[in-house]
C-alpha cells in the first residue's frame, strides 16, 4: 500500500476554463494560500507521523497532505458537514485547483475525511502548526514579545444529560456490552460522554471549554486545547504558555484576566522570566489599590485579541458549538481551525 498518484495533467474541460479563472475571486484566494505556504515542509510531517500508506499491500491511500486541504477547505468555507465538503469539492473548480485535483477524479470519500480525522493525533497537529507559525515567523514576525491566554466555553454535540444519567452511561458504555450496538456490533456512533455541566453568569453549561493562547503584535492563535468545561481555567495557562513557545525566541509577556489569578501561575511565570500580565482581583486580605486597577485597564487592551479570535471563529467556524461528540476529535478540529485561520491572516499581512 502507496499513496494514490494524482494525475496533474489538465484535461480539455480545464482548458477551456482557464480564462474564466483568471477572474474568479476564490481561485485568487486559493492561489495566493497555495503559493504562500510550504506545502512540501507540511507534508513531511504529516507523512512522518501517519499511520497509512507504508505497507506494500492492499489499496493505494489518498496523499495525507491532500486530505489535509481538503479539512482546511472545510474550516475557510464553513462546511461544518463531511458528506457537504465531499460534494463541495466534486462541484467546485477552485477547490479542485488547490487540491490538484482533475475533473475526471472525483473527491475523497466522506468517510475517509472522518477516518483521516481520527488517525491525525493531537502531537501531530501540534508539530504541523508548529511548522506554520515557523513559517510565520521567517516573514519577518515577531511573535514572542507578548501573549495573551483566555477560555471560552463551546456547547456539546449532543443534547445535554443529567449529571447522574451522564454517569450512567459512562460507567455502561466501559463494559464490553456498552461498546456494542443494538445489532451486536461495534458501535461507530454515540453521545458525548466527554463534555460536562458547569455554571456560569448566564447559568447552567453543558460541553466543552476552549483554551487558547494569542500573541498580542499581530493576533496569530499560537496554541489551542479543549477540555471538558468543569475544569477551572486557571491550570491551564503553563500549558498555553509552554504549547506557544514555537521559535527561539522567548516569550517576554503573558496576558490573562482576574481567572488565571493566583501564586501558582505568578510563581511559573517569575520561574521561566517571563513578565507577569495576569489581572489582580480582590482577596479576602484586601481591596484593590487604585495602581492595581490602574494595571488591570492597561492589561484588558492586549487581552481583546483573544477574543477577537473567539468572535471570528465563531462567526465564520460556528466555533462556539463542538462538531464531533469525542474531546480528542474536537481538539483535532481546533487545530485544523487553528491552521486555517492563521493563514488567512499571515495572507492578509504579507500579500497585497
Amino acid at each position: 500500500m502507496g499513496f494514490k498518484k494524482m494525475d496533474r495533467n489538465l484535461s480539455f474541460a480545464e482548458y477551456s476554463l482557464m480564462g474564466t479563472l483568471e477572474k474568479n475571486r476564490a481561485v485568487e484566494r486559493l492561489d495566493k494560500i497555495n503559493s504562500l505556504i510550504n506545502w512540501e515542509r507540511v507534508e513531511e510531517i504529516i507523512t512522518a507521523g501517519y499511520p497509512v500508506g507504508k505497507k506494500d499491500e492492499g489499496n493505494n491511500a489518498y496523499p495525507p497532505l491532500l486530505l489535509f486541504k481538503c479539512l482546511l477547505l472545510g474550516q475557510w468555507y464553513g462546511i461544518r458537514s463531511d458528506q457537504e465538503l465531499e460534494t463541495q469539492i466534486n462541484d467546485r473548480v477552485s477547490f479542485r485547483r488547490f487540491l490538484g485535483l482533475s475533473f475526471h477524479e472525483t473527491a475523497p470519500d466522506h468517510s475517509t475525511f472522518a477516518r483521516f480525522r481520527s488517525r491525525l493525533g493531537k502531537d501531530l497537529m501540534r508539530r504541523v502548526n508548529s511548522e506554520l507559525i515557523n513559517q510565520i515567523a521567517a516573514f519577518g514576525f515577531s511573535l514572542s514579545s507578548g501573549v495573551a491566554v483566555d477560555a471560552r466555553l463551546v456547547k456539546s454535540a449532543s443534547k445535554p444529560m443529567s449529571k447522574e444519567k451522564l454517569q450512567e452511561e459512562r460507567e455502561r458504555r466501559a463494559t464490553p456490552e456498552g461498546k456494542l450496538d443494538r445489532n451486536g456490533k461495534v458501535r461507530k456512533f454515540s453521545r458525548d460522554l466527554d463534555s460536562d455541566w458547569t455554571i456560569r453568569e448566564g447559568g447552567p453549561h453543558f460541553g466543552l471549554k476552549e483554551h487558547a493562547c494569542v500573541e498580542t503584535n499581530h493576533g496569530f492563535l499560537l496554541a489551542t486545547e479543549i477540555t471538558p468545561a468543569s475544569h477551572h481555567d486557571s491550570p491551564y495557562l503553563p500549558f498555553c504558555v509552554a504549547a506557544s513557545m514555537h521559535t527561539q525566541e522567548p516569550i517576554k509577556i503573558v496576558y490573562a484576566d482576574k481567572g488565571y489569578h493566583g501564586k501558582e501561575n505568578r510563581d511559573f511565570l517569575h520561574l521561566n522570566g517571563i513578565e507577569d500580565g495576569i489581572m489582580r482581583k480582590d482577596t479576602r486580605g484586601g481591596r484593590l489599590t487604585p495602581a492595581e486597577r490602574e494595571r488591570n485597564r492597561i492589561i484588558a487592551r492586549f487581552r481583546y485579541l483573544v477574543e477577537q479570535y473567539f468572535g471570528i471563529s465563531h462567526l465564520h467556524h460556528a466555533a462556539s458549538r463542538a462538531r464531533f461528540t469525542r474531546i480528542v476529535i474536537n481538539a483535532i478540529d481546533a487545530m485544523f481551525r487553528q491552521f486555517a485561520f492563521n493563514v488567512i491572516k499571515v495572507m492578509r499581512l504579507v500579500v497585497s
